[in-house]
């Protein structure tokens, strides 16, 4: 099973250079001191004050989310298995003239490399839990990462989304792949990313797991956590089906036809008491 992490790093490595390249990540508007990422600003509103929070962002890839929640004042440690994305995050802390040290290790390790019960806050952002095959395990680290009165704060794209056919030539919405977690991965083979880009890429092979949201709830409490706010939402801030969405303001992406058909994403919060 340990295979999947081999695999998958190599996947990302080859790409964060790509990554870090594109206009979708847009790092050089990073040089304005105000600028957010549009993820975190979407959420804003629900993330409140952190001011002098210490947070901890798991699986942060090259590290946009991560520099924006330390510029709303809370002081971030950024953690991800890819030390080429980690190589595009300390370029990008650093030409931002921002403190943020970035761990290399892999996500069920975080509480070995960081320590126990040390952090305010544990973020994790769109695209994080389908690398991992189990979201109990990974609901266990959280809880190992928090101290007593810290949350869990995760924006993801929902599961339903998740276990769409994308690239339909018409506006149906057809479930496909799993929603509910299984051991086996889903084995995908493709040669692109989800940026534009020139670049080529030779490890196309990439391991991946859906969790129903039950699922990723039970193991959330079962941790020993308490749930605060679960909202979902109907846009996610890329084409997630190509040809059948559409732009709104602000980055975020609909689909066109009857939006309100589909969860596309959701956040949750979570307390340990």
């Amino acid at each position: 099973m340990d295979d999947y992490r081999t695999i998958n790093r190599a996947n990302w490595d080859e790409r964060a250079p790509a990554h870090a390249a594109s206009a979708g990540y847009n790092l050089a508007a990073y040089a304005d001191p105000v600028h957010l990422s549009d993820t975190v600003t979407f959420d804003r509103p629900r993330l409140g004050d952190l001011t002098g929070l210490r947070g901890v962002h798991l699986q942060c890839h090259i590290g946009t989310d991560t520099l924006s929640l330390s510029r709303l004042g809370a002081t971030m440690t950024g953690l991800d298995f890819s030390p080429a994305s980690l190589d595009q995050a300390r370029r990008l802390a650093a030409a931002a003239g921002a403190a943020i040290p970035f761990v290399e290790a892999d996500v069920y390790d975080a509480v070995e490399v960081l320590g126990a019960g040390g952090f305010d806050l544990v973020y994790t952002g769109i695209g994080a839990l389908g690398w991992l095959p189990d979201v109990r395990r990974w609901a266990r680290t959280v809880a190992g990462l928090l101290r007593p009165g810290g949350r869990l704060f995760i924006r993801e794209g929902h599961p339903v989304l998740w276990s769409l056919q994308d690239g339909r030539p018409d506006s149906l919405v057809c479930l496909e792949y799993p929603y509910f977690e299984h051991e086996e991965p889903q084995v995908w083979d493709e040669d692109g990313t989800y940026v534009d880009t020139d670049a080529t890429f030779t490890h196309t092979v990439t391991h991946e797991w859906n969790h129903g949201l039950g699922e990723i709830v039970t193991a959330v409490l079962d941790a020993g956590l308490t749930l605060t706010g679960l909202v979902e939402h109907d846009s996610v801030p890329w084409e997630a089906l190509p040809g059948q969405m559409t732009l709104l303001p602000g980055g975020e992406w609909q689909l066109t036809d009857r939006p309100g058909r589909l969860p596309h994403t959701y956040t949750l919060q979570a307390k340990l008491v």
